[in-house]
């Protein structure tokens, strides 16, 4: 009995991070609400709540298995012999289409809103997500200076500057409410724009 109780919880957990996931995906943070994400998971509040009691922690957590797919992906793009230019386009990819996403915009609005409340919330978030991606790029970029495609002397600037490259003007205009989407020639000109940008700074 005591064997079956860790399996039993990891089932039941990863059920309801999945179905948080899907509701938080069309919804947004404020428009789930807690009988949805229920329903899309297949169990029961009573259940959902043993877990997550608050649905803050929920989104985070929901969030946070979110940066850790763009972390193995970045691990998966930086981990070639490609070109810089070639991994750095690839990253720009995921990192533009997690920036756009109906979700990337629900983390970055909820976080800003409860900054004050919640500030451990967004530290929290931060160091597991967005921090461990953020480490992964300044050590692919101490490899590449290493093996001489790059130059870079302040290797966290520059990781923070390629990253608000990847949200010129399409990310802030979303924010906003500006605009409601981003066209496939829109996003490869952010793109082409963020890589060539930082290869006329850094590249050899």
């Amino acid at each position: 009995m005591t064997d079956a109780t860790p399996i039993k919880k990891g089932r039941k957990f990863d059920q309801v991070l999945e179905g948080a996931r899907h509701v938080f995906m069309a919804e947004g943070f404020d428009g789930a609400s807690v009988d949805a994400i229920a329903r899309a998971a297949g169990v029961s509040k009573a259940t959902l709540y043993s877990y997550f009691p608050d649905k803050r922690v929920l989104f985070i957590e929901v969030a946070r298995s979110e940066c850790c797919l763009q972390m193995d992906e970045a691990e998966a793009i930086t981990a070639g012999h490609s070109a810089p230019a070639e991994v750095l386009r690839a990253a720009a990819e995921r990192m533009l289409a997690f920036f756009l996403s109906d979700f990337g915009q629900s983390i970055f609005r909820m976080f800003v809103a409860e900054a004050d409340r919640f500030p451990d919330l967004g530290r929290q978030f931060y160091d597991t997500g967005p921090g461990l991606l953020r480490a992964r790029m300044v050590a692919y970029l101490r490899d590449a200076v290493t093996q001489g495609t790059l130059a870079i002397e302040d290797f966290e600037l520059a990781a923070d500057q390629f990253a608000e490259l990847c949200k010129a003007s399409l990310f802030p205009e979303l924010v906003f409410g500006i605009r409601k989407s981003a066209t496939e020639a829109e996003r490869r000109r952010v793109i082409d724009g963020a890589v060539e940008t930082f290869m006329a700074r850094y590249g050899v």
